[in-house]
């Protein structure tokens, strides 16, 4: 389907639609309960989505299609024109922001204020968690507690603003990030030092109160960009991010997974939707993984509200993590049986995470480890189902505990922007803390992909509007082209340390958080310019002036 698409058609006494969005329980509640029926009377399948970025969490156009094909008994198709689109659909939000940020003689960070004001436009959308996730990141990846963080969103008369790559973080780090520039400039050190000094390690306390898992590895990014971040001329910037996986602040937050036995195959029912990212392929590799199976003999279905548990939104980074880990737990008492119908010895021992309360990981002996199965050995579970489970549990805000954990797990990483001498850009690396390699291909694609969106944020996109009416048609938008595209350097870096699928962190969001600060000190070091507002004036990229 093309993007806000949504195709519907009567379905026995309800309706059936198939739909290009990120969670298809949250359409199928929302359509029913426009329609006044039982949830079980509307069927959602997902279809295919090249790209998600947040702006399919909205439900658009799917509940239109569903009322004229309930209501006239025919089918039907309902989409956004481009115009209507750039009009009504939730974009990226515009935030104000006073902040201050100190630090010690030496560069150690000791505090910081932030008041920020967002533009919500005239519906509420998800700005209230996008406001949130903006605030509990805004302190950056680092080690210091005392902070104080007022943000408000703003009812206006403009388009909404809702859930777009980075939920809010992209727009406090940037300033979070450019304030440490600064503030290595007084103290008489460079960008990477000061970021080297602060960076959170392992057992260390972040900002919002949470200790540092043993796979925070932020210190291990920029190790891996110090030679060229210190090596490629003298127009460099440099920026840090972290950014959540799942849910978090107490919400309830589960993946969820069914495998089913049949024709000797196992077959994968999540509701997780793939928005670009590969999550169909994610779990089947950790199923093949868990279950002792090749790939071939592991199918993946299409989303669909009547075969598939409730494996959430596709958002926040979650589903590798979360459903990866319920895929895994299924396909882990499918490899038991396995064991038991043939009759062999099955050896496990299990160890409780120390930071994540409640976790348990299965880990089989050697022997037992060995052991693989192919598609013949299914016979003797044909019409079986496992199906897997996976709560993300964390604490609420301001929960009244020690150390609250906000979020299962997190994301580190740094970015490089490297100019040329005539200020285009000549390279982006991106090193990113990714806790455990899944498919080094299809992250690679995310990190590159993040990477560019987040130039084209830096340096060429302008929203303008007219008394709340756009004036942008799509080809003025400043969508990054790609001929200006520069090459991108993907470093992933593997550090254990999470206890739940194999390790494996999600990268959808935080691919484009540290880009726009790290192009945004390239071209101070270039033109000497400290700009705060985006897209950032005075560069190649910049817009002739009429």
């Amino acid at each position: 389907l093309e993007p806000e698409c949504a195709v519907a058609m009567p379905f026995d006494d309800g309706v059936f639609i198939y739909s290009s969005d990120q969670g298809i329980y949250d359409t199928r509640r929302e359509t029913a309960l426009m329609l006044g029926l039982p949830e079980d009377k509307v069927i959602v399948e997902n279809c295919f989505v090249g790209g998600g970025f947040g702006g399919r969490e909205d439900v658009t156009v799917q509940h239109l299609a569903a009322l004229v094909a309930y209501v006239c008994k025919r089918i039907c198709k309902v989409k956004l024109t481009r115009q209507e689109s750039i009009l009504i659909h939730p974009k990226r939000h515009q935030f104000s922001m006073d902040l201050t940020t100190a630090c010690d003689e030496k560069g150690k960070l000791t505090a910081m204020k932030l008041v920020a004001v967002t533009d919500n436009g005239a519906y509420a959308s998800l700005g209230g968690p996008v406001l949130q996730r903006a605030c509990t990141h805004a302190a950056g990846p680092y080690n210091y507690q005392t902070i104080d963080i007022d943000g408000t969103a703003v009812y206006t008369n403009n388009p909404p603003a809702g859930a777009f790559r980075g939920f809010g973080v992209t727009q406090t780090i940037f300033a979070t990030e450019l304030n440490l520039n600064k503030l290595a400039e007084l103290v008489g050190i460079d960008p990477w030092e000061i970021r080297y000094r602060n960076a959170i390690r392992p057992g260390q306390v972040l900002p919002n109160g949470q200790i540092a898992d043993p796979s925070t590895g932020l210190a291990e990014t920029l190790d891996a960009v110090k030679d060229v971040y210190y090596h490629s001329g003298p127009y460099v910037g440099i920026a840090c991010a972290l950014k959540n996986s799942g849910v978090g602040v107490g919400l309830p937050d589960y993946g969820r997974c069914r495998l089913v036995v049949k024709e000797n195959m196992v077959h994968i029912y999540s509701s997780a939707s793939c928005i670009g990212q590969g999550v169909g392929t994610v779990l089947v590799q950790m199923v093949s993984q868990a279950a002792g199976l090749p790939i071939e003999d592991i199918k993946w279905h299409m989303p669909n509200t009547a075969t598939a548990p409730d494996a959430g939104t596709t958002s926040g980074s979650r589903q590798t993590t979360l459903t990866g880990e319920a895929a895994r737990r299924a396909a882990v008492q499918l490899r038991r049986d396995l064991f038991a119908a043939k009759g062999l010895p099955y050896e496990e021992t299990s160890h409780a995470s120390d930071y994540l309360e409640g976790v348990t990981v299965e880990k089989e002996s050697p022997a037992t480890a060995a052991v693989r199965f192919n598609r013949s050995d299914l016979d003797v579970l044909n019409g079986r189902e496992y199906v897997g489970e996976y709560l993300g549990k964390t604490d609420k805000m301001g929960a009244d505990v020690p150390h609250p954990v906000s979020h299962v797990a997190y994301g580190y990483a740094t970015h490089v922007c490297i100019l040329n001498e005539d200020g285009t850009i000549r390279k982006m690396v991106a090193a990113h803390d990714v806790g455990r390699v899944v498919n080094r291909k299809s992250l690679e694609g995310q990190i590159e992909g993040g990477t560019i969106m987040g130039c084209g944020y830096a340096l060429t996109e302008q929203y303008p509007l007219n008394h709340g009416k756009p004036m942008a048609k799509f080809g003025t938008l400043g969508l990054f082209r790609a001929d200006k595209a520069p090459d991108v350097e993907a470093i992933p870096i593997e550090k254990e340390g999470v206890d739940v699928a194999y390790g494996a962190i999600g990268v959808g969001e935080i691919t484009s958080i540290p880009t726009a600060p790290a192009v945004a000190g390239a071209y101070y070091r270039w033109n000497g310019q400290f700009q705060t507002t985006l897209p950032l004036e005075g560069t190649p990229y910049s817009r002739k002036k009429k």
